[in-house]
């Protein structure tokens, strides 16, 4: 049943996935904390301490067996949720409990399992991503050719195609898989460091020993899939690794927030659509209205990920020494939500480029109220090489141009530039001549080319190196 009597997080109850939330979820969390005693036990075992077979596989059996009552109530009385932790594992691990956490220090579970947190839910969002640029590379291949009316300072441009436009999203989310594949590939483990980061406890289990004690972390890291550890650490990892992971995550925000804030526009001219179902209400007031509530969402969500990655920003630079406490709280609030929101994010930019609605005629007629400004360098051209003055020309189009530009902002006249340069036989030029000219397609350079060449080099590969994660849908719940 819905609990309405206390607060709960909308990222859970209302926009993150299932699959992110376990990521982050406390099953994930401490039976991940017990793997990682296990492999410590392991490892020791391995290594010539007194650890028995007989223990790690009582260990490696209760993995996922966890009295949260017990746990709970042991943390009241010690005020350590490690210790805690390490009671409750020993409490159905008789023969295993005085072996639990040797060694160790609280850090060892608590940095090591964020940082496998962080790489499961990093895949997540590369999934998803790869997913969100298959869709754009279909939309942008089948509207390769469409002439739409290009912006700068949200004033009307030359034109470009409605596949290219499509090519300019795609692009800033490609730079931001880079980074996050980067970061999957070189994310390490704490490892078995210590109070200080100087091993110093495991250099006395190990009796001085330090190729045991290097070893120890190696075989620990192998056994959690990772290919290595940090080389030098504090009692923590460095905090600059949740800074560049959040920061990551920013980047991938700003490029959705970059393609829902154009949609959220070309809806607004009425030239493209996110998907609206057949008993969507836009408004409570307004029956009529379509509003790009999807759209917003994402804008919305992406201005918290930008903001909620200061937070790790602070606390890299806030640290002292060898480690503080003053990020614990902060951590487990900033690193998850941002994750939660980016999936949000990612599942709604799923489902809209899944459905892009595109309204060729609107934008046709868009292009053809400016298009006879951008042809006018044409019309004049033609009109020299049939013996004309291009100065006198130059001129002509210059007042002709701000006649009709007043027609159209002050009397709310259709453009009649061209009706003018008709009229004007300085210009030579028929009514038929004017009309081949006044393609669109002659004015979008190559935006067809350039599309067709970004996705077959630049976004193809990534799909043919990721088949396997292909094929990935998002329906909207709310």
């Amino acid at each position: 049943m819905r609990n309405t009597t206390s607060y709960e997080s909308p990222f859970c109850t209302r926009y993150a996935s299932e699959e992110m939330q376990h990521v982050f979820s406390a099953d994930k969390k401490f039976t991940t904390w017990r793997k990682l005693w296990v492999a410590l036990a392991r490892a020791e075992m391995e290594l010539g301490l007194p650890v028995t077979q007989e223990q790690v596989d009582e260990l490696e059996a209760n993995v996922d067996n966890i009295d949260y009552d017990i746990a709970e109530a042991r943390e009241k009385v010690v005020r350590h949720d490690v210790m805690s932790h390490v009671y409750t594992y020993g409490k159905v691990c008789p023969k295993a409990k005085g072996i639990i956490h040797l060694g160790a220090t609280s850090c060892y579970v608590g940095d090591n399992t964020d940082i496998i947190i962080m790489r499961d839910a990093m895949q997540i969002v590369h999934r998803k991503l790869i997913n969100v640029l298959s869709n754009l590379s279909k939309f942008a291949l089948e509207y390769k050719d469409m002439p739409a009316l290009a912006y700068t300072h949200l004033q009307p441009a030359q034109l470009t195609t409605v596949g290219k436009r499509a090519t300019l999203w795609m692009n800033e989310l490609r730079m931001d898989l880079e980074e996050l594949e980067y970061r999957i590939a070189n994310l390490k483990m704490l490892g078995s460091k210590g109070t200080t980061g100087t091993q110093a406890s495991f250099m006395e289990l190990f009796e001085g020993d330090t190729e045991k004690v290097k070893s120890l972390e190696q075989k620990i890291a192998a056994e959690i899939e990772f290919d290595g550890v940090v080389p030098v650490s504090g009692q923590t990892y460095s905090r600059k690794i949740d800074a560049q992971i959040l920061a990551t995550l920013s980047g991938i925000a700003q490029s959705c927030s970059k393609f829902s804030n154009d949609m959220r526009l070309l809806q607004s001219f009425k030239e493209m659509e996110e998907p609206f179902e057949k008993s969507q209400i836009g408004s409570s007031a307004m029956a009529y209205k379509r509003n790009p509530m999807r759209c917003e969402r994402i804008t919305s969500l992406s201005r918290y990920v930008m903001i909620d990655s200061l937070n790790p920003a602070f606390i890299a630079g806030t640290q002292w020494f060898e480690r503080t406490l003053d990020d614990s709280a902060n951590k487990r609030v900033s690193v998850p939500e941002a994750f939660l929101a980016v999936d949000a994010i990612l599942n709604i930019m799923l489902n809209v480029t899944d459905g892009l609605v595109v309204y060729p005629k609107m934008i046709r007629q868009r292009v053809m109220r400016e298009l006879p400004f951008m042809a006018t360098e044409n019309i004049m051209m033609d009109a020299v090489k049939k013996g004309g003055d291009r100065q006198a020309l130059h001129e002509k189009i210059r007042e002709y141009s701000m006649i009709a530009g007043k027609h159209v902002k002050e009397e709310g006249r259709e453009n009649d530039l061209c009706d003018m340069i008709l009229a004007d036989a300085d210009f030579q030029i028929t009514k038929e001549e004017l009309d081949a000219i006044l393609q669109p397609e002659n004015f979008t350079g190559r935006s067809s080319q350039q599309t067709e060449e970004f996705v077959a080099e630049c976004i193809q590969p990534i799909l043919n190196a990721n088949k396997a994660l292909l094929g990935e849908a998002y329906e909207m719940k709310n």
